[in-house]
């Protein structure tokens, strides 16, 4: 039929034809899943009907136009599911106008065209990889589908697979992130739990949830899992052997594999059963499994199809092989098939493939094997679901006809299985089965062949066969297949339903599947008991249920089969089958129980019962692939340990700047440069940074941060290594970093090799180093380490030339330099503390909300300084709530660091004793516990803090790290602080310490140094036990000075005066000189505790007798010093302080005398007649070098390229040249007779070249001064010389115009240049030699090629004179500068100019490259020296403080700084990067005509118009005095009205309040952005007013030193600024020519004077405050109204000017001082003008009134009577003319006279007498007097930056002005200092001294030495007399006085 309907055009068709046409499309148009195509199937069974409907147009076959209306319904019912409304309803018309009603036929819907689930079973949740058969329907005529009768479903009792249950699970524990696997299945689960796509919370226990939650977010471990799975399939592919345990472990892994590695293994297999000679068993059931549990898609059908191809070759070839093999072969095959049919595979080879193994197992039937049987009876089944390349009409034509469709495929991976039509489709293959007549046949009714069965021969092989087809579809293989799918996914309760209710369960075969189901169920352990005991009752109801299941014989033997393996096994639960299979042979009739004995006495034979997991091998292939050398799984581990410890912690991005010296402003981010660092060509990165500056924060972060970046495999490695936890990290460091951090020899030898490393070195102050890491590491050389290096640093614990600790390679090395780079972290701005406050507070919680935290800030200035330091934030965070109420008055609270730090100690130790309080303690630790509190836990806490602190310093040197090992360390000193005793570790357990296994140390270094400095005075100490707890919770004595107040309880308790000097001390036998955080401590417990202070006194004074006090003399010496304390007129005599650092100290008229202050460091020191008579200074540090004197003015000067010599020339023409070594004069010659203007060194240091005012050129031998050649050929003055690089030529320039080049071997004129037109000034070489550059008057530059003799280039573009040329690094650029106040920058190649450098507003004087080129500095007339980028040509820094022409520079050898030399006779030391002055030297009294600088940059040398050398050390960053002083000019010093407080304001643009008693600078005010010209108190004392040239005036809170108010009304810079009387108002003049009247409560300008024509320099007011008079430059004085701003008088001077004004006491008249040396009064109120005095410069009215000082320019100073003009006296005494200052006392009695002569002078009004003369301190600029307790005191201002006060005596004390205090100049101050017998002195020092002023013998050498000798050989002979080393040491002390044995030591010293 079908074949016509093929070969036939659609016209031809009959009605039927047509119809059944139209039902083929329509059928195959439901099944299709693409719409497009089944829109196009649909159309066609539209046109079928269409055709039906024509051919039936005239039939009378009424059923036919029924059926084609029936299937209009359904076409229509389709397209309306396919979202084709339009076209469903077309189709429903149609149908209507046949006679069919879409209601009759709703329900007659085949089931693959009713899309509409059933509602009565709810889908069916299955897990991701379930595979599920779907069964289509049959095509067979529309019919309604019969309901199921009641005896055709079966029922079972309701305990057996009652509900669904979970899946069978692996129970394992889940790996540590990067730890070693345990075996495969473990991997397997790990991967199957992080592939799964469903929530697997509510069946995993917490910690392997935990588990998968973090595994999930961390990539590199999921990626290490997944590549250890690869790792093991390579392994695999690579072993030999394969054998059935390795088989099972990528089994395990298959389910898992990523897709290429699942192809990979099975490619693997496919090539392993392919290759093997012999069928591998093994490898095949692998493959098997590994089909069986694919993922959707991971085969392909040809994949597939290739392995049947292979499984059918071999089983081709296994005839003669043994069942066992075939069945396998054919399990494999079936699985193959399963896949296939999942995988809708189609169009497999009919004739290669499909026929053949549809014969191959057609013929297995014949087997005598039963299992085979079945197996290959599924195979087989499968094998009819996979459809060959035959089309369906040729395989219909070739089957004879009858079309049987039912098995639609198999599909995978679906969400649900409705099982109620997957029902149905067992219905519709049964019933479209053409033997189902067959089947019914073989269901025996009866027993009656039982005996047959064992008699007749008939088996159970018979039997089966007789139960299974091999030619046609079954429904029982689709069941089964679905059965799987439910077993699979634990729906057991569904899967009873599928048995109870297939319609082929009464199949043998459908039984035969079914039973093995169960018996794999019951004796797999993974399965929980009631499954397994419901699976055996399930079989025992197949047994026993002959009605519901069946008679057959075989599944009964089947049955009993099973059961009797099930007993067998040794679980409990098998017991249950035992019985069962006991109770079974009593079951049924006779003849059922013949069965049942007769399968007993039958061999149950094999029976694969898949019921547990095989062994994994061991190795595994899992070992061999840890076992494989892999550092990224540590790496991993090792990262990972790193973010943990970094945790959750505060972290504020750190700013850091370019040097020590650099400013805090110029700041940029450090974590950016720092990587821009790592990805250059440079090496070392050094982070420098105060204690808790946050550079261990830094690190960890970075490293961390670098994690972040790292690539795997090829990325660079952060190694974070904690440089004090490493023993010797200067040997080997990375690799015992590495064995730290579990990695082992061979992993460290593949990264020594392989891999490159960036190294953050933290702690290197910590770990006390000396060496460089980088070199002594030998980083980067060959078969070394590759790596970088960041090393962090506490800034003051380096020393001078401490970049040598750690740039690469050699230190002279410019290329090696230029790898190393530095940088300096600052501290936090007020945005990064809030930020750290708001971060802090998100984090922890804590009391307090940020807002309180930052109102506490804002109202404690001192704090607010405190917690720019990130560990003091930290540390105020924690205890600012304990510390201070946030509601209190907190304006004049200070808070300092050792307080933050006991606050913060207690905090934690009290929280440490409720910790341990709470936690569950053994019996003896509770006891502990209690014995603890009773005694107060926290002092016991602190004792044993202290104790520890001290043990680490004494036994280990203050190395923070312990290293304790319990049995090591047993009796050793760190047994009495780790052992396991309970008290021991309780406080432990409470202190601020951290442990990393053996290893234990305080969470932060300052920590010890704070505990040792506790050690040494803890204040807590002096309170009596008395005293209540509660009133003392903050650490202090009664006496204390911390002004902060906690509770208001008055504290009664009483404090001794003084303690006793505890030789047992830290202060007693450690030098604490270096331990600058230590003394820091100590510093502010000075400040806070009298009681301290006096204690250190006490140890000086200790030592004045006895030398055991030594060390604690000069420790506290040391620290009273850095507290500020200064000892003028102290009686020091005899003291004992060695090595004490004494640094800027002051002691004016100290009493010294036979002191010992050997090696002690005076730097600085202002000891201005101080006695030092007899006492002993070897080694003494004075900071300074003698200067060299001359008879004439040093013209030249220059250090040797070796540095072992220097030479000047003299204006006189004389040159000298000095050893460095001892600065002794090596040699002299006087031959030229002029100027020596140019000196030059040849490159190896042995020769001379000098060019003269003489017209001559000389080269001098420099080892004998012998002068080798004469070079006479210049006509005029020779200006410059230079050597060549090689050093064979000397090049010379003349005013002549001629440049010559000279050879030095043979004295010849080699070259001789004539193109300039004028003078020749300037002359070098290139770095190459092969051209020189000169420049001069003609204002050109002339490049000139050496070897051809020419003018290579003439350089022209300046406007004037040029003075300087200079090369830049590489030859190819040289610099200019010139008259015309420009340097150019010139391409060498060509010519070209590149840059023209403006900015400087007078003549540039001299240009020079840096080192490595990228920068030029200039120095010019302009008082400036500016630094260039060389590359762009932008300034990059103005430097401004000299106040003269800027006539040189020089930089550094590194580059890293810059001299320049000043005609203001200054030398300054400028920061090449950051442009600040590291230092000033000053001493000079003339112009220095040029600074240069050693090739080791220690020394600067200056040669100066005053006929001197002098020589500097340059100061390192360590040593530099932490002045609180100014650095620069002292403007202006005021009292406040108090007398308790000082003021000064600089040039510096700071203003310092100073404390009067003691010094001390309480508050630094900066603001201003120009130099501050005045400053004035408010009449309250509360305020002060400040003028600056940056055009404001500011207002300042004296008490906090916060800025109130900033005026800002003014266009020019501020002169002057005075409060009125009444404190309501403020005045300002200005260099805009006004004045302005403020209000001083709220700043706004109430008006602005106007009328003066020039700056207005001067304002005062009147006495009442409703005048003001104004002085300007204009030569007027005018008098305003301050009411109403009108001018109300104007007084115009003569042409010469005016000096001064001032209001008479009365207020009644303006006294002017005109500069003609008039004085004239006006009267206020007329304007009346009255001549008073004459020849006067200066005057001062005495606040008595009646008197009148004066000065003239004579230097004298008269005193007056107002009244009468009468002169009273005449004060003669200062030597200069010119008197610069006068001011009376306030009392009147003395007036104060400045001069220029340097001098101050104190003169009694009533006598007239010179009281005291104050001189030595350079030229004064400012005065002031006060007056406090009715004591006078005097306080001046100088040039040189500092400020001193003087005490103006009684009468009656010989002295009449006592110094107080001073700030330091920064020089060493000796004038008068007597040094008379002093010993030990080097020649250098006594010279320097005697050059300051000092005066006085010293003890010649040879007189101590020989003294020392004779004491020597007393020692000597007690020695020997001694018998034994041990009694050298122990009898020593007897035989020797103290004084002898300390001679001796004090001799080998020296």
């Amino acid at each position: 039929m079908f074949g016509g309907i093929v070969t036939s055009p659609r016209t031809t068709l009959s009605p039927l034809q047509a119809l059944e046409l139209a039902k083929v499309y329509l059928e195959n148009a439901s099944k299709v899943r693409d719409p497009e195509i089944a829109l196009v199937l649909c159309h066609d069974t539209e046109v079928s009907l269409s055709q039906a409907k024509r051919a039936a147009k005239h039939a009378e076959d009424q059923p036919v136009r029924k059926g084609i209306g029936a299937v209009y319904i359904n076409l229509g019912n389709l397209l309306n599911n396919r979202g084709h409304l339009g076209e469903a309803q077309a189709s429903f018309k149609k149908a209507e106008k046949l006679g069919v009603h879409v209601q009759d036929h709703q329900n007659q819907l085949p089931s693959s065209l009713n899309t509409n689930v059933d509602p009565a079973v709810a889908p069916l949740d299955l897990a991701s990889g379930a595979l599920v058969a779907l069964v289509a329907t049959s095509t067979g005529p529309l019919s309604l589908r019969p309901h199921k009768r009641a005896n055709d479903i079966a029922t079972l009792p309701l305990h057996i697979f009652p509900r669904s249950v979970r899946p069978p699970t692996i129970t394992f524990k889940p790996p540590e992130p990067d730890t070693r696997l345990s075996d495969t299945l473990q991997l397997a689960c790990c991967l199957s739990l992080l592939q799964s796509q469903h929530d697997p919370d509510d069946i995993l226990d917490p910690a392997t949830r935990n588990w998968l939650q973090l595994t999930k977010s961390d990539s590199d471990e999921h990626d290490r899992l997944k590549g250890v799975a690869t790792d093991v399939i390579r392994a695999f592919k690579r072993d030999e052997i394969k054998d059935g345990k390795a088989v099972v472990e990528v089994v395990y892994l298959a389910p898992v594999l990523e897709k290429d590695d699942f192809r990979y293994l099975v490619k693997v297999f496919h090539m392993g059963i392919e290759q093997s000679a012999l069928l591998d068993i093994h490898q095949l059931e692998g493959l098997a499994q590994l089909i069986q549990g694919a993922d959707p898609g991971y085969l392909e059908a040809d994949d597939l199809v290739k392995i049947l191809e292979l499984l059918n070759a071999r089983l081709a070839g296994t005839h003669h092989q043994s069942s066992h093999l075939v069945y396998k072969l054919t399990l494999a095959v079936s699985n193959v098939l399963d896949a296939m049919a999942d995988a809708d595979v189609k169009d497999l080879d009919r004739e290669k493939l499909h026929e053949p193994l549809s014969l191959y197992l057609d013929g297995l039937k014949n087997s005598t094997d039963p299992y085979l049987i079945y197996q290959a009876a599924y195979a087989y089944q499968a094998l009819l679901c996979v459809p060959d390349n035959e089309s369906l009409w040729q395989a219909t034509m070739r089957r004879t006809g009858k079309m049987i469709r039912g098995v639609s495929g198999l599909v995978s991976a679906v969400k649900g299985l409705d099982l109620n039509r997957f029902m149905d489709g067992l219905v519709d293959i049964q019933q479209g089965l053409a033997g189902v007549s067959e089947v019914v046949g073989i269901l025996k009714t009866t027993y009656d062949g039982v005996t047959s069965l064992a008699e007749s021969g008939q088996g159970f092989l018979d039997c089966l066969k007789e139960g299974l087809s091999f030619s046609r579809k079954c429904a029982w293989y689709s069941a089964l297949r679905g059965a799987d799918a439910l077993i699979r996914d634990g729906h057991l309760a569904k899967f009873r339903k599928l048995v109870c209710e297939a319609p082929c369960r009464r199949d043998p075969a459908f039984q035969w599947g079914v039973c093995q189901r169960l018996g794999d169920m019951a004796g797999n352990p993974m399965w929980d008991a009631e499954t397994r005991r419901s699976a055996i009752s399930f079989l025992g109801e197949i047994y026993k249920n002959d009605t519901i299941w069946g008679y057959q014989p075989t599944v009964k033997q089947w049955v009993l089969n099973i059961l009797t393996q099930l007993s067998s096994l040794s679980y409990d639960e098998m017991q249950f089958a035992e019985a069962l299979l006991h109770e079974l042979g009593g079951n049924g009739d006779s003849k059922k129980q013949a069965l049942y004995r007769a399968c007993q006495e039958a061999d149950p034979g094999f029976y694969p019962l898949k019921i547990a997991l095989p062994a994994l091998g061991s190795p595994s292939l899992l070992d061999r692939v840890q076992n494989r050398l892999d550092v990224e799984g540590n790496l991993r581990q090792l990262r990972r340990q790193r973010f943990k410890e970094r945790g959750n912690a505060v972290y504020i991005p750190p700013q850091a700047k370019a040097s020590l010296q650099a400013s805090d402003v110029l700041r940029f981010p450090l974590m950016e440069t720092v990587k821009d660092f790592i990805v250059s060509d440079q090496q070392v990165f050094l982070v420098l940074g105060d204690s808790g500056a946050g550079k261990s924060t830094f690190n960890r972060e970075l490293e961390c941060e670098l994690w972040r970046m790292y690539k795997k495999k090829a990325g660079v490695i952060p190694l974070h290594i904690n440089l004090s936890a490493i023993d010797k990290p200067e040997h080997d460091m990375i690799a015992k970093q590495l064995r730290r951090v579990a990695f082992t020899e061979p992993q460290i030898r593949e990264l020594k090799l392989y891999r490159k490393f960036i190294l953050i070195c933290d702690g290197y102050d910590e770990s006390q180093q000396t060496h460089n890491l980088y070199t002594s590491n030998r980083l980067n050389q060959a078969g070394e380490w590759q790596a970088k290096m960041v090393v962090s640093c506490r800034s003051e614990y380096l020393g001078a030339d401490y970049r040598d600790r750690f740039q690469p390679g050699d230190r002279n090395q410019l290329s090696s330099q230029a790898l190393f780079q530095e940088a300096v972290m600052t501290p936090f701005s007020m945005d990064q503390v809030q930020g750290y406050i708001e971060q802090y507070v998100s984090l922890h919680q804590p009391l307090w909300a940020a807002k309180e935290y930052i109102d506490v800030l804002d109202h404690i200035p001192s704090l607010k300084e405190l917690v720019k330091n990130p560990f003091l934030m930290s540390l105020s965070l924690e205890v600012l709530p304990r510390m201070v109420d946030p509601g209190q008055d907190l304006s004049a609270t200070r808070i300092t660091r050792v307080a933050l730090y006991d606050q913060f100690v207690e905090h934690w130790l009290e929280r440490g004793k409720k910790r341990l309080g709470e936690k569950n303690l053994s019996p003896q630790a509770r006891a502990a516990y209690e014995s603890l509190s009773e005694e107060g836990f926290t002092p016991s806490g602190m004792d044993f803090l202290k104790k520890l602190c001290v043990a680490i310093y004494r036994e280990q040197g203050g190395q923070p790290i312990v290293r304790y090992s319990r049995y090591k360390d047993e009796g050793s000193w760190k047994a009495a602080f780790f052992s396991r005793e309970d008290e021991k570790h309780l406080l432990r357990e409470a202190c601020p310490l951290t442990r990393n296994g053996n290893q234990h140390r305080f969470i932060h270094r300052s920590l010890l140094e704070y505990g040792l400095a506790l050690a040494v005075f803890d204040p807590q100490d002096l309170k009596e036990v008395s005293v209540p707890e509660p009133v003392l919770s903050r650490r202090g004595s009664a006496s204390s000075e911390v002004s902060f107040i906690l509770h208001d309880t008055v504290e009664d308790a009483t404090v001794p005066s003084r303690l006793e000097p505890d030789i047992n001390s830290p202060l007693a036998w450690r030098s604490l000189v270096k331990d600058s955080s230590v003394l820091q401590f100590l510093e502010e417990r000075v400040h806070q505790e009298p009681v301290f202070k006096q204690l250190l006194l006490d140890y000086i004074e200790e030592s004045k007798t006895d030398k055991k006090w030594r060390t604690a003399a000069s420790n506290s010496i040391t620290v009273l010093v850095r507290a500020g304390m200064q000892f003028n007129h102290a009686d020091l005599r005899g003291i004992q302080i060695p090595g004490a650092a004494l640094s800027y100290g002051v002691f004016e008229s100290a009493q010294l005398q036979g002191a010992d202050l050997r090696h002690v460091n005076l730097r600085g020191a202002w000891l201005s007649k101080a006695d030092l008579s007899n006492a002993h200074m070897t080694g003494v540090q004075l900071g300074e070098l003698p200067f060299l004197t001359h008879d004439s003015e040093v013209i030249s000067s220059t250090y040797s390229p070796d540095g072992k010599t220097f030479a000047a020339g003299l204006k006189s023409g004389q040159i000298i040249v000095y050893s460095t070594s001892n600065w002794e004069m090596l040699w002299t010659s006087r031959s030229h007779w002029k100027y020596v203007w140019s000196l030059s060194y040849s490159p190896n240091s042995e020769q001379l070249a000098s060019g003269s005012g003489d017209k001559t050129v000389r080269l001098w031998d420099v080892g004998t001064g012998e002068c080798r050649y004469l070079f006479t050929e210049h006509e005029k003055p020779v200006r410059c010389v230079a050597f060549s690089p090689l050093g064979d030529m000397v090049a010379s320039g003349s005013d002549d115009q001629v440049l010559r080049v000279w050879n030095v071997q043979t004295g010849e004129c080699s070259l001789a240049f004539r193109e300039h037109k004028n003078h020749v000034l300037y002359v070098t070489y290139s770095p190459k030699g092969s051209q020189i550059a000169s420049c001069g008057s003609d204002k050109t530059v002339r490049l000139w090629d050496i070897e051809a003799g020419t003018c290579s280039h003439t350089l022209s573009g300046h406007g004037n004179v040029v003075k300087s040329v200079a090369y830049g690094a590489q030859g190819d650029r040289v610099a200019s500068a010139s008259d015309d106040k420009t340097v150019r920058l010139w391409d060498t190649v060509t010519g070209a100019c590149l840059f023209i450098l403006t900015g400087h507003t007078d003549i540039v004087w001299h240009a020079i490259f840096s080192p490595q080129g990228d920068q030029i500095a200039s120095a010019s007339s302009d008082k400036t020296v500016r630094l260039w980028d060389a590359n762009t040509g932008m300034c990059r820094h103005i430097l401004t403080g000299h106040t003269n022409e800027v006539n040189s520079v020089r930089y550094s050898r590194r580059g890293g700084m810059v001299a320049s030399a000043s005609a203001d006779g200054m030398v300054r030391l400028w920061d090449a990067e950051a442009g600040l002055c590291r230092q000033t030297l000053s001493g000079h009294i003339a112009k220095v005509r040029g600074v240069t600088l050693s090739p080791r940059g220690d020394q600067v040398a200056t040669g100066s118009d005053d006929k001197t050398v002098r020589l500097w050390d340059v100061e390192t960053s360590t040593s530099q005095h932490l002045s609180s002083g100014h650095s620069g000019r002292v403007r202006c010093v005021k009292f406040s009205p108090t007398g308790n407080q000082a003021a000064s304001c600089s040039k510096d643009k700071a203003i310092r309040l100073w404390d009067v008693e003691t010094g001390a600078c309480r508050h630094t005010l900066n603001g201003h952005t120009k130099e501050v010209n005045l400053i004035t108190y408010s009449p309250q004392g509360d305020l002060i007013a400040s003028a600056s040239d940056d055009t404001t005036l500011r207002l300042w809170d004296v008490r906090t030193g916060d800025c109130r108010l900033i005026l800002e009304e003014h266009t020019g810079p501020v002169l002057y600024v005075v409060y009125s009387p009444k404190d309501n108002q403020i005045a300002s003049s200005s260099a805009d020519k006004t004045v302005r009247l403020w209000d001083a409560a709220t700043g706004i300008c109430s008006h602005t004077l106007r009328g003066h024509r020039a700056w207005v320099k001067n304002v005062v007011y009147s006495p009442q405050g409703d005048r003001i008079a104004s002085l300007s430059k204009d030569q007027t004085v005018r008098l305003w109204d301050t009411t109403t701003g009108t001018c109300l008088h104007v007084f115009t001077g003569p042409e010469q000017g005016i000096g001064s004004i001032a209001y008479s006491l009365q207020g009644d008249q303006v006294v002017i001082a005109v500069r003609d040396k008039t004085v004239w009064s006006m009267g206020v109120q007329t304007g009346e003008l009255r001549h008073i005095l004459s020849e006067v410069d200066k005057v001062a009215h005495s606040p008595r009134g009646g008197v009148v000082a004066s000065a003239s320019n004579d230097g004298t100073v008269r005193l007056r009577d107002v009244a009468s003009g009468e002169c009273l006296h005449i004060l003669i005494g200062h030597t200069d003319s010119s008197v610069l200052y006068l001011q009376f006392s306030p009392q009147g009695d003395q007036v104060a006279s400045v001069s220029e002569d340097k001098t101050m002078r104190l003169w009694d009004v009533i006598s007239g007498q010179c009281l005291v003369v104050i001189q030595g301190h350079g030229h004064i600029s400012s005065i002031a007097w006060t007056t406090n307790l009715d004591v006078n005191y005097l306080v001046l201002g100088f040039f040189d930056r500092s400020v001193a006060m003087w005490q103006v005596m009684d009468d009656g004390d010989p002295n009449r002005v006592r110094l107080r205090w001073r700030t330091t100049k920064g020089g060493l101050t000796v004038k008068d200092t007597s040094i008379q017998g002093a010993r030990g002195l080097s020649h250098h020092n006594k010279k320097l001294l005697e050059q300051g002023g000092a005066v006085g013998e010293p003890l010649g050498r040879q007189s101590e030495v020989s003294k020392n000798l004779v004491i020597m050989a007393s020692v000597v002979s007690k020695l020997k007399s001694l018998r034994s080393p041990r009694e050298k040491r122990s009898r020593v002390s007897d035989n020797l006085s103290a004084g002898q044995l300390e001679q001796g030591e004090e001799d080998s010293e020296q």
